[in-house]
């Protein structure tokens, strides 16, 4: 008994569908020729048992490559699920492209407005070319930093990854074309403090944006990451001298250490807002509790504060005995409460409590918010009569 027949034609290679002849018997008319296309023609019928079985379609028409209305085309098994992947992957890069723009709309503002004018630069390719900008005119800031970024497009192809590569580039382009649209805006008049503050945080803003985005605007950092796999100096250190490399030598070409120095302030700033865009404001905890009571621990946290946990077995170093370890991740201003809870229940409880920089998690939901959740159904049925 046949349970499904679905049939489509698609213009594929002609070596590329490979079937397994253990699952399915295979027909398979001759190659087209159309339009510059090849055309492998298939169809296909599922049987009850799930094993797919194709067979031959009927050759093409004169003139076209064409299937007879008659008779089914080409099945895919999981078909309608591939495209559903493929507009997904169609959604997710729009976002990201749009996000990508956003950011570089921010950096190009930040630098016309705030930093170019006031003779402050940023820090790796893009302080360089600001550098270069200012020995030969502004106009040519948007060269220079497509110039200059090109080494490091190809050494992130060589070494990193070619998604990657797309994206850099992607956002390198968007940032230069922003920056020559932006040349003739008027320049930010305030407060020396004022332009490294709001110039840093605007700048970090969008680079943060960019890099969320997964793209790059500069190459200083695929360099970093080279020479982190090579010799083993971590990535930050590796940046941070750089930048101040850069911001040296820009004192000491226009002899004024005093733009250098307000520079480098102004790099700090940035660097601060891109943790702040990629990580958020909100600061979450790990706490590690060892205590001698943690299954009644372990009830109190779930059910008085609605916290999940993980439990890691364990040794006492200096007993030997086996103990359960409470692993819980939580709010800042859950985490009073927490300790006075596990204290209050265990006084020889031991807590390590560690700052995290992001937790990612998916849409799963716990027994708790699902017991929460059936309580307020049943609470909205019973006041609805």
């Amino acid at each position: 008994m046949l349970k499904n027949f679905y049939c489509i034609k698609l213009p594929i290679r002609v070596n590329l569908l490979k079937i397994k002849r253990a699952h399915s018997s295979v027909g398979r008319a001759p190659a087209l020729q159309a339009g510059g296309h090849r055309f492998e023609s298939f169809c296909a019928q599922t049987e009850t048992a799930g094993v797919v079985q194709l067979v031959r379609a009927p050759a093409c028409h004169a003139g076209s490559c064409g299937f007879d209305s008659r008779l089914p085309r080409f099945f895919i098994p999981g078909f309608f699920h591939m495209v559903k992947k493929v507009k997904k992957t169609f959604w997710g890069f729009f976002s990201s492209l749009l996000g990508t723009t956003f950011g570089a709309l921010l950096a190009a503002i930040s630098i016309r407005v705030f930093l170019y004018p006031n003779d402050l630069i940023d820090g790796g390719v893009v302080g360089v070319s600001l550098i270069f900008a200012r020995i030969f005119g502004s106009s040519y800031l948007s060269y220079f930093l497509i110039l200059l970024n090109l080494p490091f497009i190809y050494l992130a192809y060589k070494h990193i990854r070619k998604t990657f590569v797309i994206h850099m580039l992607i956002a390198t382009i968007i940032f230069a074309i922003f920056l020559s649209l932006l040349e003739n805006v008027p320049a930010f008049d305030g407060d020396f403090l004022e332009i490294i503050v709001i110039g840093g945080a605007v700048l970090g803003a969008g680079v943060g944006f960019i890099i969320k985005s997964g793209g790059c605007t500069d190459g200083t950092e695929i360099l970093a990451i080279i020479v982190n796999r090579k010799f083993g100096f971590t990535v930050g250190q590796i940046i941070l001298s750089i930048n101040v490399f850069i911001f040296a030598v820009y004192g000491w070409i226009f002899k004024d250490w005093h733009i250098a120095v307000k520079s480098l302030m102004t790099y700090i700033v940035a660097f601060k807002m891109i943790d702040i865009v990629l990580a958020g404001l909100d600061e979450v905890k790990s706490v590690l509790i060892m205590t001698s009571k943690p299954k009644k621990i372990q009830n109190l946290i779930m059910h008085q504060l609605g916290l999940g946990l993980t439990i890691i077995p364990g040794i006492g170093g200096f007993s030997g005995e086996d103990r359960n370890i409470l692993f819980v991740i939580v709010e800042r201003l859950d985490l009073a409460e927490l300790k006075e809870l596990v204290l209050t229940e265990d006084p020889l409880a031991f807590m390590a409590i560690e700052n995290l920089h992001e937790v990612a998690y998916g849409r799963q939901i716990s027994k708790i918010s699902q017991r929460k959740n059936k309580a307020k159904l049943k609470k909205k049925r019973f006041f609805s009569f």
